[in-house]
């Protein structure tokens, strides 16, 4: 299984946000930088990867609104695939 760690504090921005989850988790260079994109990909996912959020609070915090929308994309993705697991912290290690 895959693990991929991600750092709310590096997320400022939408664009800035996207183009870190794109170098992150390694989507496409077609990936569109948007919510119906990231949707997309980690829906598409076929292989089992966890997806760690560390620093919620800050990522919330920066992005607002658009950062609440973005965690529930993830959120709503990992429900509808089975390959896809979330797990957020506030803190950094778990």
């Amino acid at each position: 299984m895959n693990k991929v760690y991600l750092d709310g504090r590096k997320m400022d921005n939408p664009a800035q946000a996207h183009s870190y989850l794109q170098e992150s988790m390694d989507f496409a260079g077609y990936y569109g930088e948007n919510l119906d994109s990231l949707w997309d990909e980690l829906t598409s996912i076929g292989s089992p990867i966890t997806v760690k959020l560390l620093y919620k609070g800050e990522m919330l915090e920066n992005l607002g609104d658009y950062g609440k929308k973005l965690l529930d994309t993830f959120r709503e993705a990992s429900e509808e695939n089975p390959h896809l697991v979330l797990k957020e912290r506030n803190w950094r290690f778990f």
